[in-house]
């Protein structure tokens, strides 16, 4: 007996031997960054069994898949192409025409003008307008959220969506399977037996679980008619409109109605991310009205995933920040920032660059609190200004440079939504926009805590322990 448990024992730390190396392996062929490389394979050298788990869930790359065929992709390309403008004659600095390139070779991401852009800040605005909108929809509803609630909210839009589908409009929704988990499928279903097209992305299901449910679809968007668009940060749940509190924090965020030559964007990305699992019922790319619109509003979508040759979002926003000349106002929920933007902020702080960053004091992970705090120190020693905002859950996504550029939507500045989740930013290049943001972060100051050095400084060692110690797994958070 002793001598077959000890071939037994031998026999698994064999085997448990050959995979912990087999995944070293595979995470130094990746190439990754080096931080992230180094903090996983410390994961798998001192977390026995935990850490190998932990990287068959969250470790593994996406890098190389297609969202959908390059024949497909080029089709709705070559569909889209002539509504979209040359940048010669366009009202661009010189820094903004190369970041409109960049966004257009990696990300397929089209400039366009003759667009208009709408701002909500509360919940209230935003879905006051939107189901009025879908109340009016006549063709069709594209709608996508990485979490569509069975609250209040949710149920008056799926009562929306449910209506409007028995009156022949072709309603499509997308959830994300892990950001909408805690909602039974009933409420799905009850969709779908009236005629909505509904779908999880990357339904998350034995023996599937590993492959799948690190990689979410954090994306909102909402496009009406083809000539309506919706995006930001705002999912659907009361806690938007400050009914069903998270923890009993209010929630402060972002969102856009857009209008023009923008929602084709809107609707691209829509059919990449709907015809990527959806192999049974494909979506062919819709004829879109003509839009009556006419001035120069730039703006691109920029959309970035797991599945990307690069992470197009970050490299667009440093980007951004290294040509920055006069102004940086970030607001975002978590601060976890990569070691190349968090130096391209550092090096615009240092240059005597107005460098403003907004978080909350409370968010809504603890984790994640601690892991962006970490972060502070630094910031503040550079010159960096950063804000602590006091009245509940600051949601809002949005970066403001200098004064004609603006950029918001579902990216929070963190290594997940850089690198893990399928995101889409909407990149506005217009004066009116930059000013109604900057009046908007301005008027969220006023409810903050201005951060200074001394003070920080000077908070609780167990505080800075605890920072200290979630900082060295901030990378794979």
């Amino acid at each position: 007996m002793n001598s077959l448990n000890w071939w037994f024992n031998l026999t698994w730390q064999i085997i448990y031997s050959v995979t912990i190396i087999t995944c070293v392996i595979v995470i130094l062929k990746e190439n990754r960054n080096p931080v992230r490389s180094l903090a996983w394979v410390l994961a798998l050298i001192f977390l026995p069994v935990a850490g190998l788990i932990f990287y068959l869930f969250f470790g593994r790359s996406l890098r190389g898949q297609h969202m959908i065929s390059r024949l497909n992709k080029r089709k709705i390309i070559t569909t889209m192409a002539p509504r979209h403008v040359k940048l010669d004659n366009q009202p661009l600095t010189d820094s903004e025409r190369n970041l409109v390139k960049l966004a257009r070779n990696i990300a397929s991401s089209f400039y366009t003008i003759n667009n208009k852009l709408d701002i909500f800040t509360t919940g209230h605005q935003k879905f006051e307008a939107l189901k009025e909108d879908l109340r009016h929809a006549q063709r069709s509803i594209y709608l996508q959220y990485y979490i569509f609630l069975n609250d209040t909210i949710g149920r008056e839009i799926s009562e929306i969506l449910k209506l409007k589908a028995s009156q022949g409009v072709d309603v499509r929704v997308i959830y994300d399977h892990v950001g909408s988990f805690s909602v039974s499928n009933s409420f799905f279903k009850e969709m779908r037996s009236a005629g909505v097209k509904i779908h999880p992305f990357f339904r998350v299901t034995f023996p599937q679980f590993a492959n799948r449910v690190n990689w979410r679809n954090h994306r909102k968007l909402v496009i009406i008619d083809e000539k309506t668009g919706y995006i930001g940060g705002m999912n659907i749940a009361d806690r938007y409109v400050g009914e069903g509190e998270y923890h009993g924090i209010g929630w402060r965020d972002t969102h856009f109605r857009v209008q023009g030559d923008i929602v084709e964007s809107l609707i691209f990305s829509f059919v990449v991310d709907w015809n990527f699992r959806n192999q049974n019922e494909l979506m062919e790319y819709p004829q879109t009205p003509a839009v009556s619109i006419s001035n120069n509003v730039g703006m691109q979508l920029v959309t970035s995933g797991p599945t990307g040759e690069y992470d197009n979002i970050a490299l667009c926003f440093l980007k951004a920040i290294s040509s920055a000349t006069k102004s940086i106002y970030i607001q975002t929920p978590y601060f976890l920032p990569t070691d190349a933007l968090r130096n391209a902020l550092e090096a615009a702080a240092l240059s005597k660059i107005d460098v403003r960053i907004m978080i909350p004091r409370k968010p809504d992970s603890r984790m994640l609190r601690y892991a962006s705090f970490s972060y502070i120190t630094q910031c503040l020693k550079s010159g960096i200004k950063v804000y602590l905002y006091n009245p509940g859950m600051l949601h809002a996504k949005s970066m403001i440079i200098d004064d004609n550029l603006v950029s918001a939507g579902s990216v929070n500045f963190d290594f997940r939504s850089f690198e893990n989740n399928f995101e889409s930013n909407l990149f506005i290049y217009d004066r009116e926009t930059n000013h109604r943001m900057r009046d908007i972060f301005f008027d969220d100051i006023k409810h903050c805590t201005k951060l200074t050095y001394k003070t920080w400084h000077s908070r609780p060692w167990i505080q800075r322990s605890l920072e200290s110690i979630v900082r060295l797994v901030s990378p794979i958070l």
